[in-house]
């Protein structure tokens, strides 16, 4: 077991790297050189519609409201977000993606549709749910990780 334990440390640690650098070369592309990778994922977070508040963007990406308004000052400088605040209460403050962040979030969705599709071609109907469960655990690691549960 400790050559498989092995094999799929080996595999996710490279694997996680691989996905920050190749991502953001993949969407950071002359059309969004002016945003980070970080920036995407503040705007993918916005997502689309008619807005979101400033906390719900903030818990989705696990940082501060104070740390999303840094974000946020600057991709309202360069045009990919605009803010307004609440009519009924004042202490809240709504983002929403302008032409250009919509844009840049498509661009985003469709590298994701990439990846997720040149996955899925390669496998089975049967390994599907396997890569599904596999996932679903990595993912309440990361989640729990930190919180008492390791």
């Amino acid at each position: 077991m400790d050559n498989a334990a092995e094999k799929i440390n080996y595999i996710l640690v490279n694997l996680i790297n691989e996905v920050w650098v190749l991502e953001e070369k993949a969407i950071i592309t002359d059309e969004f050189k002016d945003i980070t990778n970080n920036d995407m994922h503040v705007i993918e977070a916005i997502g689309l519609g008619d807005g979101s508040n400033m906390s719900s963007v903030a818990r989705k990406l696990n940082i501060t409201v104070g740390s999303l308004t840094t974000a946020i000052n600057h991709l309202v400088k360069k045009n990919y977000v605009e803010r307004h605040r609440s009519e009924e209460d004042r202490r809240v403050v709504f983002v929403k993606l302008t032409e250009k962040g919509v844009a840049a979030y498509e661009h985003h969705a469709d590298y994701h549709r990439q990846m997720t599709s040149a996955v899925m071609e390669k496998l089975t109907d049967e390994e599907v749910p396997v890569l599904v469960k596999t996932l679903d655990a990595l993912s309440d690691f990361f989640k729990g990780y930190g919180k008492g549960s390791k």
